[in-house]
This record gives structure tokens, C-alpha cells and sequence, in this order.
């Protein structure tokens, strides 16, 4: 019997590949990614050479147990995304769910994820919180912001540059204009930037400074307001 490992690759700067990630990589009979010309660049840079796999959440339902028949005849496979650590926004649920039905071995490495860092350097409180993601599009996602309005909790979501304003506007009408907001981009990157204030504060800035690269958005939960002096 193989094994799975899930493999975190970094979200920026190459060099927070850890030193396991590489050994890992190297040793795999086959690495799953979810775009071979993304991880290509990571592998090359590493001279990682073995046979690599597309795997994402197109493909994933049709290719999953031939991996995990090959699992089942002895190869090690390391599952890898674009960025970050798989399964978190990202392909990976389902081939981990599945080796685990077939009492195969998952070994998910310790490693780069965007939320993290966004969450610590945020300034807001990050001993409980709550990863939301993406949200949703269209269908459900009025409900999902209605049902955080009561949300006492830090609240992490995912966000493309280009409905960035439009879901902080969003977030003015369901959790208040003053409602404390940091949003970081370009994680571990040159440019890398967090924008902290108000919900109306960074709408501005991002108003007047279009916004660029990947996004994470940390908005504080709701203030218990129940103990507060009059």
C-alpha cells in the first residue's frame, strides 16, 4: 500500500517551500496538480523531475480512482495546488476522502496557506475565528452574508481583485460602515500590502488604488455590546 501526501507549495516568494515539501516532491512516484504549468515553474525552480499529473476540480471526479488504485498498488502520490495548501479553497477534499475510505494512508505536511498570515497580521482578534472562503456568487450568497451578520467570531474570506470594492460594499450593507476590516494582498510577495480601517476606509482607498493580485479579507465579528458601560 502507498500513500498520500499533501503537499502546501508557497503562496509568494519561493522560499518558504519547506525543506520536506522538496523531499517529499522528489521521492513521489507521481505529483496531482492542479495547473502543470503553474507548479512546473515551482518544480523546475527545484529540480524536481518526477511525473506530474493534472488534477483539479474539473477532472477530479473522473481521475480519482485510478489514483487511488495506484495508491493501492504500492506508489506514493503527493497532491499539490497552485498555491498554498490543497483542499483549503482548493482541489483536494475529494482524493483525500476517498484514500481515506480505502484506509489508505494521508499525510498532509505543515505549510504555507494565505489565510494565516493575513489573520495574525491583521490586528484583529485571532484566537477564534471563522475561514469562509469564497463566497458564493450568485445563488446563496445574500443568505450566507445574512446569516454572519451575527457572527461574533473574525471572519476570513477569499476575494478576486475585481469584485474586491464590490464585496466590501456588500459587507457595509450586512455587517455596518464601521465595521474593522484588514485586507491583505499579495501574500509573501514584493508588493505585498495590508490595508486596515473601516469597511468605509478601504473601500476608499481601494476606490482610488485599484487592487491587484490575490486577496484575503478579515473583517471583525460582531462587538458584544451587552456589558458595556452607559
Amino acid at each position: 500500500m502507498g500513500k498520500l501526501y499533501v503537499v502546501p507549495t508557497p503562496v509568494g516568494n519561493l522560499e518558504d517551500m519547506t525543506f520536506r515539501a522538496i523531499r517529499v516532491l522528489k521521492e513521489a512516484d507521481l505529483i496531482l496538480a492542479e495547473d502543470t504549468r503553474t507548479s512546473g515553474i515551482l518544480l523546475k525552480h527545484y529540480e524536481i523531475k518526477n511525473a506530474m499529473q493534472s488534477h483539479h476540480k474539473f477532472n477530479e471526479h473522473k481521475t480519482v480512482e485510478s489514483i487511488v488504485n495506484r495508491i493501492k498498488a504500492g506508489e506514493t502520490v503527493a497532491l499539490i495546488s497552485d498555491a498554498g495548501t490543497p483542499g483549503i479553497s482548493d482541489p483536494g477534499f475529494l482524493i483525500v476522502r476517498e484514500c481515506v475510505k480505502n484506509d489508505i494512508e494521508v499525510q498532509c505536511l505543515p505549510g504555507a496557506t494565505a489565510f494565516v498570515p493575513a489573520l495574525v497580521s491583521s490586528g484583529l482578534p485571532d484566537e477564534r475565528f471563522c475561514f469562509e472562503g469564497f463566497l458564493p456568487q450568485k445563488k446563496g450568497r445574500m443568505t450566507r452574508l445574512k446569516a454572519l451578520q451575527e457572527e461574533k467570531r473574525t471572519m476570513i474570506f477569499y476575494e478576486s481583485p475585481y469584485r474586491l470594492v464590490k464585496t466590501l460594499t456588500q459587507f457595509v450593507e450586512y455587517f455596518g460602515a464601521e465595521r474593522p476590516v484588514s485586507v491583505c494582498r499579495e501574500i509573501s510577495k514584493i508588493h505585498e500590502e495590508s490595508v486596515r480601517g473601516t469597511l468605509t476606509d478601504v473601500i476608499t482607498h481601494f476606490t482610488v488604488n485599484e487592487p491587484k493580485g490575490e486577496i484575503v479579507i478579515i473583517v471583525g465579528g460582531k462587538e458584544d455590546r451587552k456589558n458595556e458601560q452607559i
